[in-house]
């Protein structure tokens, strides 16, 4: 169930930008609710039912956190709940507004999960190396920092145990040894191979002007048809936005205006289109089979 992965880099590029472009500013409540559900179905496609369920259990405390924070800081709106010791009051329109931007910043984190795993580091360089090499290397061994070193402790953790060094057994004083010797050995090992990617990117003449490279992306009949259909989308999308179909407020008073479903319909396929297509390559499999 990978098959958007398969697409040509630009057209995954695209699709994301659009989806976590227009999830940080479309705080429009079916909005948010809609690239919450479409974060968690498609990780769900991509890596699993597990993945999604710890999605989801990460995303409650997220907005339950959300919710209590923000009162505490703004203290915008007119409907007044109660009054904090400090006499600042407590509204129901901060409580919405944290809600929100805590349903905002789960979904934009999970679909950055989602981007990960789409997203690889030949496609990024592809795009961007001969824009700007540099800054295209840095972003694509940053964005796959993270997942690498996860894997990187795990590989270490379970060679370090046959060795005897866990920093799960023992007094304290034993396991912050073990703990400080694997954090060790993975800065190092981390440190080095960056090293070794920089010399070897270096050596095959990555940036210089005129270098030729071998691309295994073509762009094909199945990415314009996308691309359109994505365009397509956000231009009924951006429409329904400049004609107030979207209108909200938060504040002084949360008011939610005449809810569009062709727009919220239209965001809904352009958040869940990688599904789709996964679902359309899924009955062509079993229509073979």
């Amino acid at each position: 169930m990978k098959e958007f992965k398969t697409y040509h880099p630009i057209v995954n590029f695209i699709y994301f930008l659009l989806v976590i472009g227009l999830s940080m500013f479309l705080m429009h409540p079916v909005s948010l609710g809609i690239t919450l559900f479409s974060a968690i179905f498609y990780i769900a496609v991509l890596k699993g039912r597990k993945a999604a369920y710890t999605s989801v259990i990460s995303a409650i405390p997220v907005m339950l956190l959300g919710a209590v924070i923000n009162p505490l800081f703004s203290h915008e709106g007119i409907t007044v709940i109660t009054y904090f010791k400090s006499g600042n009051p407590l509204t129901a329109e901060s409580i919405y507004y944290g809600l929100a931007a805590a349903t905002m910043l789960t979904a934009v984190i999970i679909h950055f999960a989602s981007y990960n795993e789409v997203m690889t580091s030949d496609k990024f360089i592809y795009l961007f190396g001969r824009i700007i090499p540099s800054l295209s290397l840095v972003i694509s061994m940053t964005l796959r920092f993270v997942p690498t070193f996860i894997a990187r402790l795990r590989e270490i953790r379970a060679v370090q145990r046959t060795l005897g060094v866990t920093i799960s057994e023992g007094s304290l004083l034993k396991r912050l040894r073990s703990a400080i010797r694997i954090l060790s050995i993975l800065v190092t090992w981390s440190l080095e191979n960056a090293v070794e990617t920089a010399d070897s990117m270096k050596s095959r003449g990555y940036g210089l002007s005129g270098r030729t490279a071998y691309s295994i992306f073509r762009f094909e009949r199945r990415d314009l048809i996308a691309m359109l259909w994505m365009m397509s989308l956000v231009l009924v999308i951006f429409t329904g936005i400049y004609s107030g179909a979207l209108a909200y407020t938060y504040f002084p008073v949360f008011t939610v205006g005449k809810i569009s479903i062709g727009i919220h319909a239209a965001y809904l396929l352009l958040c869940i289109t990688p599904v789709i297509i996964e679902m359309r390559e899924a009955i062509r499999w079993k229509a073979i089979k």
